[in-house]
């Protein structure tokens, strides 16, 4: 994936999850099959406004990044809990799981995938997507 994806929900048709990724053949094609999964579980769960940020040659922190929104805190903290299941069982990764109590904002550290899910008013206010150069049209430097 060259380009970040964005919709209101993956394209989790066009890509399929495989179980039992510790057998891929190189580190990238474990990345690639732990981020498929999460995009699915997204798809699973009704995520909305999915985007997936590729940083591989960007920063050494994960090969990808993904964001999401969910509808209220209740969904957030469902879906950060079935991919952090998921992810342990499929992957033998245990994910280390930031800000459930509140669930406003939750970031999944998965390794080579660092998921952060938002209620969408926290994720307007954060506005990750910018940060990274996807989404919004930079403001102009002196202007902020």
């Amino acid at each position: 994936m060259n380009q970040a994806h964005t919709s209101d929900r993956p394209a989790a048709a066009q890509v399929s999850p495989v179980a039992g990724a510790m057998s891929a053949d190189s580190p990238r094609a474990e990345a690639d099959s732990l981020h498929a999964l999460i995009l699915h579980q997204l798809d699973e769960d009704q995520a909305q406004e999915v985007v997936s940020i590729p940083l591989e040659g960007k920063s050494s922190i994960a090969d990808f990044m993904v964001i999401a929104s969910g509808r209220s805190t209740r969904q957030v903290a469902s879906m950060a809990q079935k991919i952090g299941e998921r992810v342990k069982r499929e992957f033998k990764i245990n994910p280390r799981i930031e800000g459930l109590p509140a669930a406003d904002w939750v970031l999944i550290d998965a390794g080579d995938v660092v998921i952060h899910l938002f209620r969408p008013e926290v994720r307007t206010f954060y506005n990750l997507e910018r940060m990274w150069g996807f989404g919004d049209t930079p403001v102009a430097a002196g202007s902020a």
